[in-house]
């Protein structure tokens, strides 16, 4: 995994595929690896980056505040570094809030937008359903990270469905590399200080996608609803079966709405003359 030194940050990355580029943004303390799902998929018909944020993965992991404009220019500073001019924008959770950053200062450098399992901010959409409370407050004494996770990313009929042997090899791999306290508590930070309300407005005539699980334990459905109202002409895609771990559960047809996505904004792209 490259790495590029952008400010005060080390931040490693990965490129896979040729074609219009796609840069994909990780949620809370994850790293860019956990996009493995997609990557394949996406790759077949784009330039796909994917990279660790500062404060996860082997990117740098310096002590906080961290904040999302500081997140957000991270990404920037990396398609700079790559020579990307302009690129689909894809979050997930924590990294659909960063995207939404990405967005309100540099919608000249996106071709479209996709927010995944995420919200807006405020103080009532950093509270989780009651259903994510209990698995939350268990992990913070004690249960391990990725026990709580298996709970927390995946409905009951999921976990059933797929076992706990495929459960276990793929977050046994999300969670190999955990974050060090700074840069837990430095995204922590920046999750509890996101805010774009006044902003997403202002993206009228970004082509925008907004996804929304059904049974997200983490992030409340009201979140993508938020969104979708805020944002002009934005589209909804709900997938009322899956998770907070969607990008796992679902990636078949998240890849397939994502693709699709990508290709609309391009054509109308071509359509307009630009």
């Amino acid at each position: 995994m490259p790495k590029e030194t952008l400010g005060d940050v080390d931040i490693h990355y990965d490129i896979v595929g040729e074609g219009t580029p796609v840069v994909m943004v990780m949620g809370f303390t994850m790293s860019g690896s956990a996009w493995r799902f997609q990557v394949p998929e996406l790759s077949k018909k784009h330039r796909v980056v994917t990279f660790d944020n500062r404060g996860a993965g082997k990117s740098s992991q310096p002590a906080g505040p961290y904040s999302m404009a500081m997140l957000a220019e991270d990404t920037i500073a990396l398609m700079d570094r790559l020579g990307i001019e302009q690129a689909h924008l894809v979050g997930v959770s924590m990294g659909g809030m960063v995207a939404q950053h990405v967005a309100i200062e540099h919608a000249d450098r996106l071709l479209s937008l996709a927010l995944i399992a995420t919200h807006p901010g405020g103080f009532f959409m950093r509270i989780p359903p009651l259903s994510g409370l209990a698995w939350l407050s268990t992990a913070a004494v004690g249960v391990s990270r990725a026990k709580a996770a298996k709970h927390l990313l995946f409905p009951r009929s999921f976990r059933r469905e797929v076992g706990d042997e495929w459960l276990e090899s793929v977050l046994s791999r999300d969670f190999a590399n955990p974050p060090s306290k700074a840069g837990r508590r430095g995204q922590l930070r920046a999750v509890m200080g996101h805010n774009t309300r006044r902003g997403l407005p202002k993206l009228g005539g970004l082509p925008s996608l907004v996804v929304r699980p059904g049974k997200d334990r983490l992030v409340a459905k009201r979140g993508s609803d938020a969104i979708h109202a805020l944002i002009p002409d934005a589209k909804l895609l709900a997938l009322s079966e899956a998770g907070h771990g969607i990008i796992r559960q679902s990636s078949a047809e998240l890849n397939a709405a994502l693709l699709e996505h990508f290709a609309a904004a391009e054509l109308s792209r071509q359509a307009a003359g630009g």
